[in-house]
């Protein structure tokens, strides 16, 4: 038998008996010490993982003051704590083998908004998209932009003072920062904001640590500002972090949080902020330039600030391509066209304009236009673009731009880009010669790299790429930053232009010389014990504390590398996750996660997953399990085999007794299986696949609840049950019955078996069966006009008047309709990890869809979570060759246009809401535009609304452990359009489980797509 994993690292008994006392003294928060929350912090973007002893979510400013005067006594003075946002840091600035203190969970409200003066207050979890959908009734918005921004928190950009795109006009989040309420170390909860010298005068001759920390702070300034002036570079990104430069701004008033911006939580905790908030431009526009070579488009940039744009972004040919293969380029393909006898595009630069009025803007884009006309076809000169005006379609390639950053994770092999020196800043005009000799750098080691950036602040992200699971290639690491600091000395730039200090905080004594230990001072005025984020930045003065080294630091890649090569192929999915963190999207009515939205829990997402299952694995491989044997045994045992030992260890767990497995199985537990992790996710991290292979190998260990085995049957006794569906169907409502369920297996609100039998219903409107002799018998006319539906057992037996529409709709169209064999898909099997059942459930589906794919029929399914399996799941299980094509019955319809044109002559007009599957939307985002086009061509106008997950996706809805989650998952964005009055009539919705949903829990019936389009063509007839 596998053992369980009982020894892991533990809380160390100082921060035991703080988070004990901390408890006692009325923390309101939440408060973690389990091993699971501790190893999902213990990562973010970067390259680095620290394991933290515990986690902290304070519920507000007065956890954050209790925190602080407790780290404060004496007893205590050992505690280290790191403030933590959205974990999107790429430098390891949250990272601490102390206490993390996430202020996202709770610490996310917006308290003010301010439209007549144009201010906000929020507190620091408040994201920053979350902010702006906010702001922007009001015609407003919070300027700073980023690729993270969906998940990104204001707390992060004040503690990292975050830029990014528009930069040059907008500036950093420091130009935005009016006050900051901050807690210092001793408790005291205190609000910065610029001071004219009176009021200085007040606060500094204060008898207490605000009164000493402005003093301090001005000291240096006065002493050291012509060696301050001579030592920043005058650069648009200029330094973050302890900013010296402009702790006096240029109305001379002093400002404190000049020192907090930037100051990575190293100095204080910062609780609330008030922002200054612009209006939102009128008028936009994008210009998208292409040229032949990515230095030509790095040297065009310069000059292109010559035509007054707002910002220039500009990204490679190897961010393009990795766009191109993704998800997100159906959305902006049109904007970037590749016409015959053109060039490859080997870079691009995105120039945006904004103005308050069309003329204005056109005047100032025309301009541009003329320029690159004149210049077009000349040597290291563009060979051509193309416009977009509108928020709408712009922020289409923002967002493509935008997931450049987790894209270049997403390479193929072992060697992934990293981000280690990706931010740096140095002048614009010096930025080409600059890139030229960083690339030299990364070409002498034969380092594959991405690039993309800011080349209008003169900043551009560089992502080598390392296997850091090779200890010789872990030494690139060293070898290219000191090659890359000496390249931004040279050329009068910084190390860190945009992302924060955190771990490369080695290169700050370097690079303030006589000054750091000024900087020194300020931290030991803060922060006398080094408590706060130690290791970053500066160390106080008097301390003999040291910075971090960027080879000091364990990595992820040490931790993976003691996994055998063999389980990391396994799982794959999970091992290439690097932390972009994309999954805490903020969005209610973005897809993913949907178990991290219902939860607020990063255990709860597929970062959170990602990370548990691989320290799983680390701990199992060194105990010396093969995990890969382990899975192999478990398919091929019986439900008997190992049975004392399942038993044993399943009471032990009632018992309380400690396996990290079972941490891993809760949160895995928590999973809808909607798989948009996997079409979402820019690393195409695969939850659903890792989880299986997890429950596989656990459940050779632990006794299965029953529901499993329920779940994992249905669809072989779903056609028996259907026979005689009266009795079922009677204990689905029967009060006993449905408590028995609930209670003891653990399932609520079963459907009923459709009263129609779909075999009977289907020899009465004389349609077959698609067997391989009733396809032999069809004509030529016949097989040319020809489709199978292929089954599924959510559509045939609870919904079968859905099926019976289709093929009344098909039919109508004059199609030939045949439909196959119900066979087991096989999706329950495998969301549940039963994957020895599940192969041979889907080697004997795909054999009998095969052979009706090789006669040249084309297959079509109905539910797309169960039809998408057939490509996801079924290429992890079987051989390519074996693999039957089986499209979404929109993607095959969007074919039939000139059948569809014909049938829609003389439609009445109608106007319908679709409400897509989140599987269909993520994983098959073209079919959502196939909708579209079926229905205008048949006369009709259908509208996408802009939704997430359901909350059902299968199963999982049903089962009583997840109905709360369920249904919060639900009311975040389904049940406002459901209950919408404009929108009564004119939903239509794709999935099974979606529709299931809406029933339950608002008490409608929502179509199919198709059946509204059923009913048209018999209005249609009604009027004939």
């Amino acid at each position: 038998m596998i053992p369980g994993i009982s020894h892991t690292d533990t809380t160390a008994p100082l921060y035991l008996d703080f988070l004990a006392e901390l408890e006692g003294q009325g923390f309101k928060g939440e408060i973690s010490s389990d091993y699971a929350n501790r190893v999902v912090q213990s990562t973010d973007n970067s390259i680095y993982q620290l394991l933290p002893q515990g986690v902290l979510y304070p519920a507000g400013i007065e956890d954050l003051m209790l925190i602080a005067r407790m780290a404060a006594e004496s007893r205590f003075s050992g505690i280290r704590m790191s403030p933590r946002g959205g974990g999107t840091g790429t430098n390891g600035q949250s990272l601490t083998d102390g206490l993390i203190v996430d202020c996202s969970r709770h610490m996310n409200r917006i308290l003010e908004i301010n439209a007549e003066q144009r201010w906000v207050r929020v507190e620091a979890g408040v994201v920053k998209d979350q902010l702006n959908a906010a702001l922007k009734p009001y015609g407003l918005f919070f300027a700073p932009e980023l690729s993270t921004s969906n998940r990104a928190t204001i707390g992060g950009m004040i503690n990292t003072d975050a830029s990014g795109q528009g930069s040059c006009l907008y500036g950093k989040t420091r130009d935005h920062v009016l006050a900051l309420r901050s807690v210092l170390l001793d408790g005291t909860a205190w609000e910065s904001a610029p001071l004219d010298e009176a009021e200085f005068e007040q606060i500094a001759a204060r008898d207490d640590s605000v009164g000493e920390l402005h003093r301090l702070v001005d000291d240096i300034y006065q002493r050291r500002r012509a060696d301050i002036a001579d030592r920043f570079p005058k650069l648009n990104r200029c330094l973050t972090g302890y900013d010296l430069a402009h702790i006096r701004d240029e109305q001379g008033r002093f400002n404190l949080n000049s020192v907090l911006c930037g100051a990575e939580g190293s100095l204080a905790f910062i609780a609330e902020a008030k922002l200054n908030v612009l209006p939102i431009p009128s008028c936009s526009a994008l210009v998208n330039i292409k040229y032949d070579s990515f230095e030509a488009s790095l040297r065009d940039a310069k000059a292109l600030m010559d035509w007054g744009p707002t910002s220039i972004e500009t990204v490679d040919s190897r961010v393009l391509n990795l766009a191109m293969g993704d998800i997100v380029w159906d959305s902006v393909r049109d904007y970037f066209p590749h016409d015959a006898g053109e060039p490859e595009i080997h870079g691009i630069n995105l120039v945006e304009y904004t103005a308050d009025n069309d003329a204005e803007l056109k005047a100032g884009v025309e301009k541009l236009q003329a320029h690159l006309e004149a210049v077009s076809g000349q040597p290291g000169q563009s060979f051509g673009y193309t416009v977009v005006y509108g928020s709408t379609e712009i922020n289409k390639i923002w967002a493509m731009r935008k997931k450049a950053v987790g894209l270049l994770g997403n390479a193929e092999g072992e060697r992934r880009p990293l981000p280690f020196v990706e931010d740096t800043a140095v002048p614009p005009e010096n930025l080409a010669d600059f890139i030229m000799e960083f690339r030299a750098v990364l070409d002498q080691r034969g380092l594959q790299y991405g690039m993309f950036g800011h080349v209008d602040a003169g900043v551009l992200h560089v992502r080598p790429a390392i296997d850091m699971k090779d200890p010789a290639e872990e030494g690139l690491i060293r070898e290219v930053t000191d090659e890359v600091v000496r390249l931004t000395r040279k050329y009068k730039g910084l190390l860190w232009g945009e992302h924060g200090k955190g771990i490369r905080s080695e290169y700050a004594p370097e690079f303030f010389g006589d000054l750091y230990p000024e900087l020194q001072r300020i931290k030991g005025a803060f922060d006398p014990h080094n408590q706060l984020n130690p290791g970053k930045i500066a160390t106080p003065l008097t301390s003999e504390a040291e910075l971090f080294r960027i080879d000091g630091v364990a990595t992820r890649g040490q931790h993976d590398r003691q996994i055998p090569v063999a389980v990391r192929d396994t799982f794959e999915s999970a091992m290439n996750c690097n932390g972009n963190g994309a999954c805490f999207n903020y969005a209610a009515n973005d897809a993913m996660c949907p178990s991290w939205k219902g939860t607020r829990e990063r255990i709860h997402s597929p970062k959170g997953r990602a990370s548990l299952v691989r320290e799983w694995l680390r701990l199992m491989s060194g105990q010396g399990v093969d995990l890969n044997a382990a899975g192999q045994r478990a398919r091929a045992s019986s439900f008997l085999g190992g049975l004392p030992q399942r038993v044993r260890n399943s009471l032990g767990k009632k018992r309380g007794e400690y396996d990290f497995s079972n941490e891993v199985h809760a949160s895995m537990m928590g999973c809808l299986a909607c798989k948009s992790c996997v079409g979402q996710c820019p690393i195409k991290v695969n939850v659903p696949d890792f989880r299986a292979r997890f429950l596989e190998v656990y459940y050779s260990r632990y006794l299965r609840p029953a529901k499993d085995y329920l779940v994992g049957s249905l669809e072989y006794m779903m056609p028996v049950l259907a026979r005689f569906p009266a009795p079922y169907n009677w204990a689905m409502r029967n009060r006993l019955m449905q408590r028995f369920f609930q209670q003891r297996v653990g399932m609520v609100d079963s459907p009923e078996i459709s009263r129609q039998d779909l075999r009977r219903e289907l020899r009465q409107r004389g349609i077959p069966l698609a067997t391989p002799a009733t396809v032999a018998q069809l004509s030529e006319a016949q097989r040319a006009k020809a489709v199978v539906i292929v089954q599924d057992a959510f559509t045939s037996y609870f919904e079968t008047g859905l099926v019976l529409d289709v093929v009344d709709l098909l039919g109508r169209l004059g199609f030939q309709v045949l439909v196959a064999p119900f066979r087991p898909n096989g999706k329950p099997l495998h969301v549940h990890g039963f994957l020895g059942t599940f192969t041979r459930a889907a080697r004997g589906n795909a054999a009998m869809l095969k052979v009706l794919t090789d006669s040249g029929l084309p297959l079509v399914g109905i539910d797309p979570s169960m039809t998408l399996t057939y490509r996801q799941e079924y290429a992890y299980a079987l051989p390519k060759a074996e693999l039957p094509e089986v499209m979404l019955i929109q993607e095959w319809l969007g074919k039939q246009q000139e059948v569809l044109a014909q049938a829609g002559a003389g439609l009445p007009a109608g106007t319908f809401r679709l409400l897509p599957h989140c599987t269909e939307k993520t994983s098959a985002a073209p079919s959502i535009r196939d909708w579209q086009t079926v229905f205008a061509a048949l006369g009709q106008k259908l509208e996408v609304l802009e939704v997430g997950c359901c909350g059902m996706s299968g199963t999982y809805g049903h089962e009583s452990a997840n109905y709360q989650t369920s249904r919060r998952i639900y009311e975040l964005s389904w049940h406002e359009p459901v209950n919408d009055a404009n929108n009564q009539g004119k939903l239509v919705a794709t999935g099974y489980s979606c529709r299931s949903q809406v029933k339950r829990f608002d008490g409608q019936r929502l179509p199919h797509p198709l059946q509204v389009l059923l009913a048209q063509l018999g209005c249609a007839d009604d009027k004939g």
